[in-house]
């Protein structure tokens, strides 16, 4: 366990991804893109969701599936390859079709985003199961934290390559210009975990019969640990900040002046936030302290939220994408241990599945955003996203570590 090179292409795989998919981040140049080609603030809100949550519905499903391998490597590889070509896809498509035909471009994107966060669904199973294998309990907190101080990193470059991208190229070009380079850029991260060096798990749980008996032992598993409740009430409440999010850009574009260097900019801050904290994290998470990096990661989006209700200046904006980096990075690494920590290892699999699973559906609480900012308007937005940041902090302080 605890290799230098495992390390070293964790690290690396985490900061490729992030310049890949920071190109599409939800809160700043993805709602713009579906914008531009005339979606809604409910397709806003919708395509966020798919991008971070189409992974849900096949979660237990792949856990079920994962239980018994004793080498997750040749999978994730699989995923990996699907990925990329979805994400592919989207850029090609946005410049065969783009102004031409934008309802066929957006459904195209839409098909994309699902395929590329479907797969993950697969992959999220099999990579948490090869970090738990090849990372000991306090060394894996530190390993991410580094893995998620350099995405912080590939995020800042991502900002920059965005913003140059934006300015030097006309729309829709300039959108599609961003999927293609960005698809091969985060290939290089996955050649980088592709080549990690994985042990054979000795001891795995037989597969049950049917995917129906799995699903009855995965709920009595959890109706019996009430620890695992507690984990889960508070991560997925904890995603109440995406009630808000993906709308604050656009709240933005119309108070200040929104070019694309200001985009970068902004994507750049929140980069920078996540980079800082993990300093912050590594160090809590090292010490087994876990519970207080939820405390404090729930704490920052709830003040984000707060200074978003009254912004209007860049700075401000600037302030509250750098408090919402910090605070996803925070709940990642939190989360992650907590479960890793708190599950068997030939339970990990069923563990990772049901957290990921229930949590996840706070991925779609941007599409709750979605429909409050059309029917009703910014500041119930931000106050409904608040009570329920509120309700996880008050969850949080239960934790265990």
């Amino acid at each position: 366990m605890d290799k230098t090179s495992n390390h070293v292409r964790n690290i690396l795989h985490g900061f490729f991804l992030s310049i890949g998919t920071t190109i599409a981040e939800p809160a700043t140049i993805l709602p713009l893109i579906v914008n531009y080609f005339g979606g809604s603030s409910m397709l806003v809100g919708f395509f966020a969701a798919l991008l971070r949550g189409g992974a849900v519905v096949v979660q237990l499903f792949a856990a079920f599936q994962a239980q018994s391998y004793k080498l997750m490597l040749p999978y994730i590889r699989r995923v990996f390859v699907i990925r990329f070509l979805a994400w592919f896809f989207i850029g090609v498509a946005i410049i065969l079709f783009g102004e031409s035909s934008p309802n066929i471009t957006l459904f195209s994107i839409g098909f994309g985003l699902f395929i590329f966060s479907f797969s993950a669904g697969f992959g999220a199973i099999y990579f948490k199961d090869i970090i738990g294998k090849i990372f000991s309990h306090k060394f894996r907190g530190k390993t991410m934290a580094y893995r998620q101080f350099f995405s912080g990193a590939g995020g800042l470059v991502s900002g920059a390559l965005a913003g140059l991208i934006l300015h030097s190229f006309d729309p829709p070009y300039s959108y599609g210009y961003l999927f293609i380079i960005s698809s091969f850029i985060m290939g290089f991260g996955y050649l980088s975990f592709g080549t990690i060096d994985e042990p054979i798990k000795e001891k795995v749980t037989p597969r049950e019969n049917s995917f129906k008996i799995f699903l009855h032992n995965s709920w009595i598993l959890l109706k019996c640990d009430k620890d695992l409740q507690i984990q889960l009430k508070t991560f997925l409440l904890a995603y109440g900040y995406l009630i808000a999010l993906p709308f604050i850009i656009l709240d933005a574009q119309v108070k200040i002046d929104l070019d694309g260097v200001a985009i970068g900019s902004l994507i750049t801050t929140q980069m920078v936030g996540a980079m800082l904290s993990n300093f912050l994290w590594g160090k809590l998470s090292g010490k087994g302290l876990n519970k207080i990096t939820a405390n404090i990661s729930i704490s920052l989006q709830i003040i984000a939220i707060v200074i978003a209700l009254n912004a209007s200046s860049l700075v401000e904006y600037m302030l509250i994408f750098f408090l919402v980096g910090a605070a996803i990075d925070g709940n990642r690494i939190a989360s992650g241990n907590l479960i890793l920590a708190l599950a068997p290892p030939e339970k990990r699999a069923v563990y990772v599945a049901l957290h990921i699973n229930v949590v996840s559906f706070g991925l779609f609480f941007s599409i709750i955003g979605g429909v409050i900012l059309h029917f009703f308007s910014y500041t119930l937005l931000y106050s409904t996203a608040m009570a329920m940041l509120l309700v996880s902090l008050y969850f949080s302080f239960k934790l265990k570590d």
